[in-house]
């Protein structure tokens, strides 16, 4: 049976303009790779209500999951619960249990729980929160999209809230090997190897140091066995590589 799949919507401008650096994706990768669920895709977008519907429609018909990242803020450009409520068609308000997690949060802080803060509330019908140590305020999943904060902290904390929920698939085992040739040089072999191993993933990564140039060489399947078989006949053709 295939492992189940999965696509990142990562929502936000401050994204898309260079001023932040998303973390939360190579963070999700790992965690999925090791749960065995393929992510196969992921999508950045800008705070636009339109655009994310869109997107979202799109990945949640393609993918078993899709996790998003940003837009559950306090501010008036924090936009994803209104549009994961207009992608699936449903009401979206404050609700009674989010806001009472808001109100222990915010009286324990000594903090005022305003009309800004309430907005973190908002929750589309019909969804689950997702709990959130880090800061209190709930993300949500509907469907197959699971809605988190795009603070990498607090993303991490949702992620690790989530998946112990959904069905796992076979984890993918890795080797790799660093060989000091050119792309050009190994791709001949590469292409053969990988014809051998059919249900095996045989990536190339090139780099160049002190201006030689070399590349990586990582095997990936669910199939320990063929993955090592692979990378035994690897160094067997390059026996300068290292691991």
């Amino acid at each position: 049976m295939p492992n189940p799949t999965a696509a990142m919507l990562v929502i936000g401008d401050e994204i898309l303009s260079g001023r932040t650096r998303d973390a939360n994706m190579y963070h999700l990768a790992g965690e999925l790779a090791q749960r065995g669920i393929d992510l196969c895709e992921v999508r950045i977008v800008s705070d636009v209500q339109a655009r994310i519907v869109a997107a979202l429609n799109d990945l949640r018909a393609g993918y078993d999951h899709v996790f998003t990242s940003g837009g559950i803020g306090p501010t008036h450009d924090d936009i994803t619960a209104d549009a994961v409520a207009a992608a699936f068609g449903v009401g979206v308000d404050i609700r009674e249990d989010a806001r009472a997690i808001l109100a222990a949060h915010y009286q324990r802080t000594g903090l005022e729980l305003n009309a800004a803060r309430l907005r973190m509330a908002r929750i589309p019908d019909g969804a689950t929160l997702i709990d959130n140590p880090v800061s209190s305020a709930p993300g949500f999943s509907l469907g197959n999209v699971h809605v988190m904060a795009g603070v990498p902290a607090v993303f991490q904390a949702m992620v690790a809230s989530v998946l112990p929920g959904l069905v796992a698939g076979a984890a993918l085992y890795s080797q790799s090997l660093t060989i000091p040739r050119g792309e050009g040089e190994i791709a001949s072999d590469l292409s053969t190897l990988a014809g051998e191993y059919p249900d095996l993933s045989i990536g190339c990564y090139p780099f160049q140091r002190d201006g030689a140039f070399g590349a990586t060489v990582v095997v990936r399947g669910a199939d320990k066995g063929q993955v090592d078989a692979a990378l035994v006949k690897l160094a067997d053709l390059f026996p300068e590589a290292v691991a």
